[in-house]
């Protein structure tokens, strides 16, 4: 279910400069980046790439919803991590994503770490905005 203007908290505003090869920056400064296609497609790889952008965004966001779902559950999430790999390829109409997600949870038996991956991944906003638009997997 998407949310109404009225219903936004915060806005994050990100301006690029030649697309894939130049930079990008926040309004506020606190992000200012030189982005380059990586090496295995083409580009000189000096800089970061969208996709990288993005496998930290979500990894972010997924480690809060896993959060907010482990205190629920009152789950010890100490010392956890969470990775997002982002890969890229082309696809029928151009190019696509598709990202696999795993998480450290040391502190937690597999059967009820993996329940509370599938419960952050409901309410993860990263998660719901790909959900059915790119292949989402748990390593």
């Amino acid at each position: 279910m998407s949310i109404q203007q009225n219903d936004v908290l915060y806005t994050a505003v990100a301006t690029a400069e030649n697309g894939r090869d130049g930079r990008v920056a926040t309004d506020d400064g606190r992000l200012d980046v030189v982005v380059n296609p990586p090496e295995e497609m083409g580009g000189s790889g000096s800089g970061t790439n969208p996709e990288q952008l993005f496998a930290a965004g979500y990894s972010a966001c997924f480690q809060g919803a896993l959060g907010v779902v482990a205190r629920q559950e009152k789950a010890d999430l100490s010392g956890s991590t969470v990775t997002a790999k982002v890969g890229i390829g082309k696809n029928t109409d151009g190019f696509g994503l598709i990202v696999e997600i795993s998480a450290t949870l040391p502190n937690l038996a597999p059967a009820t770490a993996r329940a509370l991956l599938e419960k952050a991944h409901q309410v993860c906003p990263y998660s719901k905005a790909t959900r059915g638009n790119i292949s989402v997997t748990f390593a």
